[in-house]
């Protein structure tokens, strides 16, 4: 082989080298802006993930939510500031009874099964009016929502009608369904529409499923219960008419628990 032979092929060699080189430095490079254009989605991906993380943490929850309702929705059948005064009967009716509970107050419970048909029926009769008054005392206690989300599906049912609200409030203190006080069944909407399948009104009722599961009367629940408050109530159940509590011997302030206790307490309120 010639000098000039051999030196073509050096240069020929060192140029191929070149090249490739070439080739694969771009290579290197185009691999590198791509793991760092890469690493650039990952950390936006990561920061955003950190502000949705802190938006969710700080947004209120549905009942922080519906404590800052300034537009409160009553439902029907109500008066009275934020639709917080509920007075059932006949406009007839001289005396007003007032009754005063928890959704998950066990003794209510006991004071619903045991005269609670009494009272609708006298109610119906035009004997005396009901004003209920609703709490929320046992959700605060145990940092619950069953009483609350009890109280809203209570104010769907007024919603229908002043009979479907009471004959929801008996199915939810039936021993069928009540729970025990600390068992918060009722934050769950779909255990009170169950509840409600038991109330031929309610049952099938689209409307009032609509505002169980919407929260539509949330805003109003919070506001009844403080209503509780405000007035001075201590304690579920409290029965007064005229203002003066419903007691029976035996104790302080012991409310009515059954039927003998109640018509005793009741006749000669009446009066």
């Amino acid at each position: 082989m010639s000098a000039r032979n051999n030196s073509a092929n050096k240069a020929a060699a060192r140029e191929r080298l070149r090249a490739e080189r070439d080739k694969q430095a771009k290579r290197d490079k185009i691999r590198k802006q791509s793991l760092v254009a890469g690493s650039g989605v990952v950390v936006l991906a990561i920061a955003a993930g950190v502000v949705l993380l802190v938006n969710n943490h700080n947004k209120p929850s549905g009942w922080e939510a519906a404590a800052k309702v300034t537009n409160v929705v009553a439902p029907k059948n109500t008066s009275g500031t934020d639709g917080t005064t509920i007075v059932i009967g006949k406009s007839t009716a001289k005396k007003t009874l007032v009754e005063a509970e928890d959704p998950r107050c066990p003794i209510c419970m006991q004071a619903e099964n045991a005269f609670g048909t009494t009272i609708h029926k006298d109610v119906t009769d035009g004997k005396y009016k009901l004003q209920y008054v609703g709490a929320d005392f046992i959700d605060d206690h145990d940092n619950g929502q069953g009483s609350k989300n009890g109280l809203s599906a209570l104010g769907a049912a007024l919603n229908v009608s002043p009979d479907a609200f009471l004959q929801y409030k008996t199915a939810m203190y039936s021993a069928k369904f009540h729970p025990d006080e600390n068992d918060d069944k009722f934050k769950s909407d779909s255990y009170l529409l169950k509840i409600a399948d038991t109330v031929p009104a309610l049952k099938s009722n689209a409307t009032f499923q609509k505002d169980v599961k919407a929260g539509t009367f949330d805003a109003w629940a919070l506001k009844l219960a403080a209503k509780f408050n405000k007035d001075g109530y201590t304690a579920t159940p409290t029965f007064k008419v005229d203002g003066k509590d419903l007691t029976v011997p035996g104790g302080q302030n012991n409310p009515p628990l059954t039927l003998d206790q109640f018509n005793s307490v009741i006749e000669p309120a009446l009066k």
